[in-house]
């Protein structure tokens, strides 16, 4: 299933669920534009009838719904063997999961999760649905913690229950009503003690009733009171656990009169005026306990299915008493006996010498040679054929009879013979290029049996008819006709890309498969994104776009490459004069003793001692650890330096005179001019 394609407009992405009948897919809705989940029956049951039929139910009850805590149904179809419902998606987690995460919950937490449910039921409800399996395996919730029922599979119409047999067991059962625990019928108010259940479970964390079989918890929904939360959490409010305790009775006829009635109270369970609510006890009947006698039939039958015989009453005649006999009343009667001879005469003497009359049969519904062969046996003859249309009966098929069926007439009578021309049609007109709207407008009032667009991505605008199902000048019944016509959504668009960072390869490809056209407008230095790569395009990203629209991209050229910058530096090199020799004391003659000295006159300048010159430079191309030139001086000497950098380099030198630092400076690329 992952990557195909279903109903031709939901692409499956991912299995997100499997149900003992169906599973769930995340799916994405390639019209709209948008995620689904799809339900789809599992195939291992697709030849199953009685499955597709309770499917199908699913379907049609859940799509009556509407709610903002029970999962919208966008779509119900078939695909080959593939039977599918289209679900709002919902990005969370189930109630279950998020009850093992967090559980238990504080009744602040608590009531709010159980007031969104009630509400959603009693929607349902409303609409003559029960769900029959509520559990939090079946409640979703978003980030948010606003939950949405999903899963009505079991769930179905109140008027449509002889679909399930009464002694079948449908729902999970550590949630499960008494009465569907027995094997009876679930009600609005087996929702309710479900309700109850999921309230329970919210607040302590654990289900009331566990066991090692299903058949044992079942026996304890029927047979042992629900444990009470506040003797595992005494800080929860009575009014709290009332809720519990009246949604859970064993005997229906105690809950909640409906769900609309629990749903208000636990809008007040938290009020002051509550906090010294008693305990709820079921109210003690005492019609429950008497023994009602058994009522015994007088009579008994030895076969109640047989019709008893009763004798009709005799009655005895009164004994007869002998008079003395007149002589008129046996004239007045001659005379009655008479006239009643001459009356059966007048009446009966006509019919005896007027034609046989025979009675018209029913003929409509046969063909036309049946109905004459029909007519004729009966010693009619056929008058006039008339043609009629009748939506009724097919064409060649005889309508009725003038005098209608049943008249008595004599034989030989001339009967004339309606026969259908079948129903009425109609000459198709070419629709092609015109817009849809206007033409199913036109054509509603001659009620075809549907009219449907199968809408098309084209070039054309949205709403055109492209091609029809049935020709021009075809003649059709519109009432047996299902009249598709391919309409177009007008141009494909999509939605562009970010194309920042695509190299030549990636938005060529890119641009193949979207269909568009790519054209690079300028290229322009950038430190960020690599030389040959998209920086920015026109129109930007999220822009929806048609098939041949044109992007307009900017390339980079890569780091711009800065110039190399030349530095002279003037730097004075001094030669250093030798110090002169000190004369000490003990080498001095007495102030006494004079000395004749006799002083020369100087005849050429003194001889200097050559100073050793060190320079080093750091630049692009020389290292200060190296000697960039070497000499000797004599006299101060004034020296130019070449210093050479590159964006980024730093540079320095040094100069050294016999060893010792005289001069030296350091500098980066933007000091250079």
């Amino acid at each position: 299933m992952i990557g195909s394609r279903v109903g031709g407009r939901y692409e499956i992405i991912r299995s997100i669920g499997d149900g003992g009948m169906s599973k769930v897919y995340l799916a994405h809705d390639v019209i709209l534009d948008r995620d689904v989940a799809i339900k789809v029956l599992n195939y291992d049951f697709a030849h199953e009838e009685e499955l597709k039929r309770r499917f199908q139910r699913e379907a049609l009850s859940a799509t009556s719904l509407t709610h903002p805590h029970i999962v919208d149904i966008f779509d119900v179809g078939e695909d080959g063997e593939l039977h599918y419902l289209v679900m709002e998606y919902i990005e969370g987690q189930t109630l279950k999961q998020f009850i093992q995460t967090n559980g238990p919950l504080p009744p602040k937490q608590a009531l709010p999760i159980m007031q969104q449910l009630v509400s959603a039921i009693a929607n349902a409800h409303h609409n003559g649905i029960v769900h029959r399996d509520i559990k939090p395996q079946n409640i979703l919730m978003d980030a948010d913690y606003n939950v949405k029922i999903t899963d009505f599979g079991i769930a179905m119409a109140l008027n449509a229950t002889a679909y399930t047999k009464t002694n079948s067991v449908i729902g999970t059962v550590h949630y499960l009503s008494p009465e569907q625990a027995r094997g009876g019928m679930a009600t609005k108010k087996s929702d309710i003690y479900s309700l109850g259940i999921v309230f329970y479970e919210l607040l302590t964390g654990e289900l009331p009733f566990s066991a090692e079989t299903a058949v044992a918890i079942a026996l304890k929904h029927l047979q042992e009171e629900t444990p009470l939360v506040r003797a595992m959490f005494p800080e929860i409010p009575q009014s709290v656990e009332n809720v519990i305790l009246k949604a859970t009775t064993k005997d229906a006829a105690n809950r909640y009169r409906s769900a609309d009635e629990m749903y208000d109270d636990l809008l007040t369970v938290l009020d002051p005026e509550r906090a010294e609510e008693p305990k709820f006890a079921v109210p003690f009947d005492d019609d429950k306990t008497r023994a009602i006698p058994i009522v015994k039939d007088d009579v008994k039958f030895e076969n109640v299915e047989a019709t008893k015989k009763i004798e009709p009453v005799v009655v005895e005649p009164p004994a007869t008493v002998k008079k003395r006999r007149k002589k008129w009343p046996i004239i007045a009667g001659a005379i009655v006996g008479v006239l009643a001879l001459v009356l059966l005469v007048v009446i009966f003497l006509p019919g005896i010498l007027s034609p046989k009359k025979e009675e018209i049969p029913e003929v409509a519904g046969v063909e036309e040679t049946v109905a004459v062969e029909a007519l004729e046996q009966e010693g009619f003859k056929v008058g006039k054929r008339i043609e009629e249309l009748s939506d009724e009966f097919e064409a060649g098929q005889a309508i009725r009879t003038d005098p209608k069926a049943g008249t008595k007439r004599a034989v030989g009578f001339e009967v004339n013979l309606y026969i259908s021309t079948g129903k009425e049609t109609m000459q198709l007109e070419n629709y092609t290029m015109r817009d849809y709207e206007t033409v199913r407008n036109l054509l509603a009032p001659l009620e075809f049996k549907s009219i449907r667009p199968d809408q098309v991505f084209d070039d054309e605008p949205a709403g055109t008819i492209l091609k029809q199902s049935h020709e021009a000048g075809e003649e059709v019944v519109p009432g047996d006709t299902d009249l598709i016509f391919t309409v177009s959504k007008g141009p494909e668009t999509q939605r562009l890309g970010n194309l920042q960072g695509f190299d030549k390869k990636q938005w060529t490809d890119y641009a193949a498969t979207l269909g568009i056209d790519i054209k690079v407008v300028r290229e322009v230095y950038s430190p960020t994104i690599a030389k040959g790569h998209i920086i920015s395009q026109v129109p930007l990203a999220g822009t929806e776009i048609l098939k041949g629209d044109k992007v307009e991209v900017v390339i980079s050229k890569g780091e711009e490459n800065k110039p190399i910058k030349t530095s002279f530096k003037q730097v004075t090199i001094e030669y250093k004069e030798p110090a002169v020799p000190n004369v000490n004391d003990e080498d001095v003659e007495d102030e006494e003793t004079e000395v004749d000295v006799e002083v020369e006159p100087p005849t050429s300048p003194p001889v200097r001692t050559p100073q050793v010159i060190q320079i080093y430079i750091q630049d692009r191309t020389h290292s200060i650890e190296k000697v960039f030139e070497q000499f000797t001086i004599t006299e101060t000497t004034q020296k130019q330096l070449k210093i050479e950098l590159a964006e980024g380099q730093r540079g320095a030198y040094k100069v050294l005179r016999d060893g010792e630092l005289i001069a030296q400076d350091s500098f980066n690329y933007g000091d250079l001019n």
